[in-house]
């Protein structure tokens, strides 16, 4: 057993797992895209190697199904638990990086008239997805995922104020 440096990855790995009971490694990553995909995004194939690398360190445990394809099936081992409840009791404050393609756009000098239009539409239509989401299944989420999802609405009305307000400063400069 090795001692893993554990990523941000590694516990959502774990925390998948954890809310599933077991799960494959294409569990964990079905599930990370229904669900976590919106504010987190991890690539296939980190799914897959973080695994590995909890398997590895001892977190978590498998056995091989015996009908099928043999497919791994993965638990959390009693130390794999420790570890995603010390990560999910640290308040440690990690300042976000948005990463939106738009912003860094403008920011080397993409013409706002150009931008704004599809940034507003498309942050509009997930906006209306999230808050259609918390209608229909709302009061079946835990209050983590509520809150997570209220998260992604907030964000998603923030993003549609800020590129209204940039196609209105666009709209004001063509009239000068």
């Amino acid at each position: 057993m090795s001692d893993p440096r554990l990523t941000t990855s590694s516990y959502l790995v774990l925390g998948i797992i954890d809310k599933l009971g077991e799960a494959s490694p294409y569990d964990v990553k079905v599930e990370a895209a229904r669900t976590v995909a919106p504010f987190w995004s991890v690539p296939h194939a980190q799914v897959y190697a973080q695994c590995d690398r909890l398997l590895d360190a001892g977190l978590l445990s498998q056995v091989r199904q015996e009908s099928g394809r043999n497919r791994r099936v993965l638990t959390l081992t009693d130390a794999g638990r420790t570890a995603l409840r010390r990560w999910l009791d640290d308040p440690e404050f990690v300042p976000v990086e948005a990463r939106e393609r738009g912003i860094l756009k403008l920011w080397f000098g993409g013409r706002p008239e150009v931008l704004a239009p599809t940034q507003l539409d498309e942050h509009a239509r997930t906006l209306g997805e999230y808050e259609e989401l918390a209608d229909g299944v709302g009061g079946l989420l835990t209050p983590g995922q509520r809150e997570a999802l209220e998260f992604g609405i907030r964000y998603e009305r923030m993003m549609v104020d800020f590129w209204q307000w940039v196609e209105r400063r666009g709209e004001r400069a063509t009239d000068r």
